[in-house]
C-alpha cells in the first residue's frame, strides 16, 4: 500500500512568494513615460534567489529550468521542488563605492543605474547595469525575468523638478547556488544577500538620522550648516536594518585597507567634519548596514504583498530630532495621520513610503488635477499629481496615490515655520529676561 503523500510545507516563504511572482507576470504595471523636462530614465534589477537548507539540500532531482516554457510555467516548475519549498528567499543588494559629491554614496542599493541611449528599453538597462556593477549575467537560462514594479518619478525633495523615471525590475535565479560577482570598484563597495524574512521583521526596523543641512554647503558654507544644525537637529526617516546571509567585499574599492600614508586632514578640517558628520561618510565598514530612502521605497512595493502584509505599518512618518520641533510636528499632523491611516486599512497599500534627503520617489496615479505638478516635501516624498496611465482598480491592487503621506509635507511646512517663530520668540523673551536682570544689576 502506497503511502499518503506528505502535505506540503507552505509556512515559510517561498510559497506566499510563487504566489507574488506569477501574479506580477500575470499584471505588469503599465510604461510612465517622462514628464515635461524629463529625459533621464533610470532602471534597477531586484534579484532574488532562494537559498537551500541544511535539512532539505537540493538533490540529483533538481530540476534545470527550461526556457522553451512559458514564464508561469517555468515559475510552477522551479517552486514546486522540495529544496525550494523548504528554502530561504533573498534579495541582492548591493553598497554604492564611497564617491565624492555621489549623493548617493555608501547607500544600500539594487543594481542599476542610468539608461543609455543604446538600451533597446528600460528593461535592458538594468541587466546591463547588472552585469557592469556586479558581473551578475541576468539574460542566461537560470534567470527567470518575472515581470516590473511600479515605475515613479524622482524628483528633488525641496523643489518641483523631476530628475528621471525609476523603473525596477524583477528577476529569479533558479541556481541553487550563487556565482562569484565581480564587482565594480568605481560603483560597488560590496553585495549582501538578505532574507525576505529579515526585510519583514519587525524587530529589525529602526530609523536614519539625516544631516539635512547639507544642502546649504555650497551655497552658504560651514556656519549656515551649523546653524540650521543647531536650530531643527537630523531629521529621521525610516529604515530596516540588514542582516547579511552572504557578504562579498570588494577588496579594491579606495579605504578597505586603511593606508597610513594618507596625508592627515587640519585641525579646522577635523573639526568640521565632527560637527557636521552624518550618514554620508559612508567609508566605515562597521557601520551597520541600512535599506532606507528610494530603494525602501522600491522594495515596499514589493513587501508589502507578502505576508503578514504589514511593510507599509510597520513604516514611520519623517520627522526631525529636536524635541519642541518634534513635539510640533507631531500635534499638526495628529489628525491627518489618524486619518490617512484608516484610509490605508481600508484596502488601498501605498508605495511610495520612502526617500531620501535629496530625492523624492513619486508614484503614478491618474487624474489627482487638484495638485501641482511634481508638488514635493521638505527632504521626503512628494503627494501632488503624477504622470502615466494606470489600469489598476481601488481594491488594494490600484496604485498608491500617497495615502499615508497625503497632506503631510504641507503640515510639515507649516511646523517648521511654527517652531521657527516659537524660537524665535523664546530667544526674544531669553534676550529680554536678560537685559532686565543686568539693568537691574547695574
Amino acid at each position: 500500500m502506497a503511502e499518503p503523500a506528505q502535505p506540503k510545507n507552505t509556512t515559510g516563504l517561498s510559497h506566499p512568494l510563487h504566489g507574488v511572482l506569477a501574479e506580477l507576470r500575470r499584471r505588469p504595471y503599465p510604461h510612465v513615460p517622462n514628464p515635461p523636462g524629463c529625459k533621464k530614465r533610470a532602471s534597477v534589477a531586484l534579484i532574488l534567489r532562494v537559498k537551500p537548507t541544511y535539512d532539505h539540500w537540493p538533490g540529483s532531482d533538481t530540476i534545470a529550468n527550461d526556457t522553451s516554457l512559458p514564464i508561469e510555467q517555468q515559475l510552477q516548475n522551479f517552486f514546486a521542488q522540495p529544496w525550494v519549498e523548504r528554502g530561504d528567499p533573498e534579495v541582492l543588494f548591493i553598497k554604492r563605492a564611497s564617491r565624492e559629491g555621489d549623493r548617493w554614496t555608501g547607500h544600500v542599493a539594487l543594481p542599476g543605474g542610468k539608461r543609455d541611449p543604446e538600451d533597446e528599453d528600460d528593461r535592458a538597462a538594468a541587466v546591463r547595469e547588472a552585469s557592469e556593477e556586479i558581473g551578475f549575467d541576468l539574460t542566461t537560462d537560470d534567470v527567470i525575468s518575472v515581470g516590473n514594479l511600479p515605475e515613479r518619478v524622482v524628483t528633488t525633495s525641496w523643489g518641483s523638478v523631476p530628475l528621471m523615471v525609476l523603473c525596477p525590475f524583477v528577476f529569479l535565479t533558479t541556481r541553487n547556488d550563487c556565482p562569484t560577482l565581480k564587482l565594480q570598484p568605481t560603483e560597488v563597495a560590496s553585495t549582501h544577500w538578505i532574507p525576505l524574512r529579515a526585510l519583514l521583521s519587525p524587530s529589525l526596523r529602526t530609523v536614519e538620522y539625516v544631516d539635512i543641512s547639507q544642502r546649504f554647503a555650497g551655497q552658504y558654507g560651514y556656519m549656515a550648516r551649523l546653524a540650521v544644525r543647531s536650530l531643527m537637529g537630523w531629521m529621521q526617516f525610516a529604515a530596516v536594518r540588514l542582516l547579511s546571509s552572504e557578504t562579498q567585499q570588494c577588496t579594491s574599492v579606495p579605504g578597505f585597507v586603511p593606508d597610513d600614508t594618507t596625508k592627515q586632514k587640519s585641525l579646522i578640517s577635523r573639526f568640521k567634519a565632527w560637527t557636521l558628520s552624518n550618514q554620508a561618510e559612508s567609508g566605515d565598514l562597521n557601520r551597520p548596514l541600512l535599506l532606507w530612502g528610494l530603494t525602501l521605497g522600491v522594495l515596499a512595493d514589493f513587501l508589502d504583498m507578502l505576508p503578514p502584509h504589514t511593510a507599509v505599518e510597520l513604516w514611520k512618518y519623517p520627522t526631525f530630532t529636536a524635541p519642541d520641533l518634534r513635539l510640533i510636528v507631531s500635534i499638526l499632523t495628529y489628525n491627518l495621520r489618524k486619518r490617512n491611516s484608516r484610509e490605508v486599512k481600508m484596502g488601498a497599500r501605498p508605495t511610495d513610503t520612502a526617500a531620501d534627503s535629496e530625492t523624492a520617489a513619486l508614484p503614478v496615479t491618474p487624474g489627482a488635477d487638484d495638485h501641482d505638478h511634481n508638488e514635493v516635501g521638505i527632504g521626503g516624498l512628494g503627494v501632488g499629481r503624477y504622470y502615466g496611465p494606470a489600469d489598476r482598480t481601488a481594491d488594494g491592487t490600484s496604485y498608491a496615490v500617497g495615502i499615508m503621506l497625503r497632506g503631510y509635507y504641507q503640515r510639515l511646512r507649516v511646523a517648521i515655520w511654527v517652531f521657527l517663530a516659537w524660537r524665535a520668540a523664546l530667544g526674544s523673551a531669553a534676550a529680554f529676561t536678560a537685559w532686565r536682570f543686568l539693568r537691574r544689576r547695574l
